[in-house]
Order: C-alpha cells, then sequence, then structure tokens
C-alpha cells in the first residue's frame, strides 16, 4: 500500500484539532483563540475556501474577520472580487446611502455577491464603522468584470483621465473594441470570450496598444496629474489600468491556447494589489480560494503548474504572510461543469478521496475544526505530509500541505449559499434566470 493510501486510515490526534465551537459569526469568539499565536504579527492573514460560494466558507470569513478587528486591529478586508467593483461596496461600509442590493449585485464579481451570508457579512461591517475610530476597508483584489470584460475597469481610467487630463482625447476604437466582448456577469463570459476570437488579429493588437498607451500616459503625467487630483484617485486609476492591462493579456493568451499564462499573469497580478492594499492598511484579512492563496504551485486538471498569488506573497512578505487554508467532508459544492452556465450552480459532494488532505481532516474530528500545522506532533505531521492531495470543489490536486498552509480549518458539511432575493433582483437578467432554476 503507498503512503497516500495508508494516510486514508490516518486521522490527527486530539492534541491537534482545535474545535470551533461555531460558525455564526455572531455568537462569542473564545473558540478562535488559538489564531493569536498561529499568526503572531503577520500583516496579511489568508483565509481560503475549496469553493466559491459555500454558506458555511462565507460565514466561516465573516467569522474570522471580527476576531481579527475586534482582537488584532486589523484594518481591512480583501476578497477575491473586482478591485473596480469593490470600491462600491468600500463606500457602502463606510456609510454610503446605496441600495445594499445593488451593491451586492454590482460591488461583487463573479457571482461572490447575491449571498444573504454576504450581504450579512456587509452589514456588520458597516455597523461596525458606525463606531469605530478608524473604518475597516473593503478591497477587491481580482480582475474586474468577472475575469471577462474590460469595460469596469477601462471606464473607470477613461473617467479618472476625463477628470485629471480633460484635454486629452482618447482613442474611441479602444473602448468600442472592448466593448464588443464585454460580459454582463459570469454567465456570459464564454459568449464574451467567443466574440474576442471573432476580432480580427489587427483588432485585437490595437486594443492592447491602446491599452499600455493609457498606462503609459498615466505613468508618465504622474506629478501633473497629482497637481489636479487626489493621490488616492490618481493611484485607484494606475491600479485599475495595469490590471485591465492585465485582463487583456489573459484574454490574448486565452485564445493562443495558453492557459498557463492566464494563471500567471493573473496571480501576480493580485499579488501586486495585495501589496497596494498594504500600503493603505496596517493588517489585512484576504479571502479567496485555497488555490490563489496556498504557498505551492497550483494545479488544474489537464494543465501543468502554476505560481500562485501566495507563493508571490510569501516571496515578498516572508513571516508577513500567514496561510490558512481549507477542507471539506460532504455536502454540496461549486458546480465546475459546463451546466453551471445554464443555471445549475451546485453539484453533490461525496466524501473525500482516500489519501487526500480532505479525508485525514474529516477522519479527526466530527464538527468544525482548526489544526495549527506549525504545532503538530511528529506523528500528526507525518499524517498530513503523506496527503499529498487535496480538493477543490469535485477535483483534486497536488498540494504538500506543511508548506502551502500555516493552519487548516476543516469544514465537514458544506451547503450551497443562500440566494438573497433583493441582490439577485438587482443583478443582470441571465442572473436572475439561472437563480430562478434552483
Amino acid at each position: 500500500m503507498t503512503a497516500a493510501f495508508s494516510a486514508a486510515t490516518t486521522r490527527l490526534s486530539s492534541t491537534a484539532v482545535l474545535p470551533l465551537q461555531t460558525l455564526d459569526p455572531n455568537e462569542p469568539l473564545d473558540d478562535l483563540d488559538w489564531l493569536d499565536e498561529t499568526i503572531g504579527d503577520a500583516r496579511v492573514v489568508a483565509i481560503g475556501e475549496s469553493a466559491h460560494y459555500n454558506a458555511e466558507s462565507y460565514q466561516l470569513r465573516h467569522h474570522l474577520l471580527r476576531y481579527l478587528v475586534e482582537r488584532h486591529g486589523f484594518t481591512a478586508y480583501a476578497m477575491e472580487s473586482g478591485f473596480v467593483e469593490g470600491w462600491r461596496v468600500d463606500d457602502w461600509v463606510r456609510g454610503s446611502a446605496d441600495p445594499l442590493g445593488q451593491v451586492l449585485a454590482d460591488g461583487l464579481t463573479s457571482l461572490m455577491g447575491p449571498w444573504t451570508q454576504m450581504r450579512a457579512h456587509l452589514e456588520w461591517m458597516r455597523q461596525h464603522n458606525g463606531a469605530a475610530g478608524r473604518p475597516l476597508g473593503f478591497y477587491g483584489i481580482d480582475l474586474s468584470g468577472s475575469n471577462a470584460s474590460l469595460l469596469p475597469g477601462l471606464d473607470a481610467v477613461l473617467a479618472y483621465l476625463a477628470q485629471a487630463d480633460p484635454e486629452f482625447q482618447p482613442d474611441p476604437d479602444i473602448r468600442e473594441t472592448a466593448s464588443t466582448f464585454a460580459a454582463a456577469s459570469v454567465f456570459s463570459a464564454p459568449a464574451a470570450f467567443a466574440a474576442y476570437l471573432e476580432l480580427a488579429p489587427e483588432s485585437r493588437d490595437a486594443l492592447t496598444a491602446g491599452l499600455d498607451a493609457l498606462t503609459a500616459r498615466l505613468t508618465e503625467r504622474r506629478l501633473d496629474y497629482l497637481r489636479r487630483t487626489t493621490a488616492d484617485a490618481y493611484e485607484r486609476a494606475l491600479r485599475s489600468s495595469r490590471l485591465t492591462v492585465t485582463l487583456d493579456m489573459a484574454v490574448r493568451a486565452m485564445a493562443d491556447g495558453d492557459q498557463d499564462a492566464v494563471l500567471s499573469s493573473r496571480d501576480a497580478a493580485i499579488a501586486d494589489t495585495v501589496e497596494w492594499i498594504m500600503g493603505r492598511e496596517d493588517r489585512v484579512l484576504l479571502a479567496a480560494h485555497n488555490g490563489h492563496l496556498q504557498r505551492w504551485p497550483l494545479t488544474l486538471p489537464g494543465m501543468p503548474p502554476a505560481t500562485p498569488m501566495g507563493l508571490h506573497l510569501a516571496d515578498r512578505l516572508g513571516q508577513d504572510y500567514v496561510v490558512i487554508g481549507t477542507t471539506t467532508g460532504t455536502g454540496h459544492t461549486l458546480n465546475s461543469g459546463a451546466d453551471f452556465y445554464t443555471g445549475t450552480l451546485f453539484t453533490d459532494l461525496a466524501a473525500p478521496q482516500p489519501g487526500s488532505l480532505d479525508a485525514v481532516m474529516a477522519a479527526s474530528h466530527d464538527a468544525p475544526f482548526a489544526t495549527d500545522l506549525r504545532q503538530l506532533s511528529p506523528a500528526d505531521a507525518n499524517a498530513v505530509r503523506d496527503a499529498t492531495q487535496q480538493r477543490f470543489g469535485a477535483f483534486y490536486s497536488p498540494v504538500s500541505p506543511l508548506d502551502a498552509y500555516d493552519a487548516i480549518i476543516h469544514l465537514p458539511h458544506v451547503t450551497p449559499g443562500e440566494p438573497d432575493p433583493t441582490a439577485v433582483a438587482c443583478s443582470p437578467d441571465e442572473v436572475q434566470q439561472a437563480f430562478a432554476s434552483q
């Protein structure tokens, strides 16, 4: 029997199990005291998820944020969602009058927003800020337009240039070309990519050159623009421009069949965005998929290993970057098949595959719990080390857990998030249709 499969019958000792009494973010926080030693003085603490849209993942992140804000003075929550769109969320948690349903629909990308658990999270942030000496900020770290449309980022850049450089006349063909493959939501991403493939090569090249020229103009005229606008407005526009260039690069790479370049360019860019946030905030809770956060190459089915954001941040930040991964037992998970786009958002989650990290964790305790991977006994460390696969939704990816993570939180049963009716009603028609089929 191989080491991987012998791990299937292995469980962690009771000393490695740190039970979580609840995932309810409104309940007492004392079951998270173990975090004090785990995170130390790290400026960025990352909390992962095995798949998007599970209710328990939203609740866990909310629970952790409360603890880190109230006990450790964290000042920002950064999430795997569009950078430009996230400004609207940040405005709301700081007191804007926008309807929350619209904020959930428009301010969070890739379907991250229209869930009651996300609503509760933002409501808590806003309530906290109402009495806080220093407001808690919200940031999106990802490419905008649900990783499909250039328009949100491009429009943010053009709006800034209209203010900072009113005599400048951008080439209208840039936006016109970008609009030919815009996506209203994640559901129209495949159609947007198909439309991009229909563009003539010279149109693609002109679009890329035009986006590069806008970024160059922002960079070259920095001092002029800072005299005409705030530094914050300038920095947001420049970051938006760079992320838009990255998205254009990713779409071009997809058209060329280079999926590795897509992952690599996206994760390097979102690592840059996290560093940008660190220039504004003291301590940050970073929430994203395990695959982005891990300090280990990310391997997706049929693709070579890619360098995730977590490896970039570990290289740049050292001990200032702490990663808490998650594992799951049974329940329902994000449907990664083609029928997701027709409204089948979730699929059954079977018991973990023998030999996987999820299986070791599932065998160790039957309720939510954490384990600090840096405090394991030799026997427990061996059990984790032998688990060389981790489940991401419905597929498995190679991993070295002791290298990838500082701690693990196991969720024994995960369920779909609960749709927020108001947010769904404010969403594009294609989103409403997908939720209507649930």
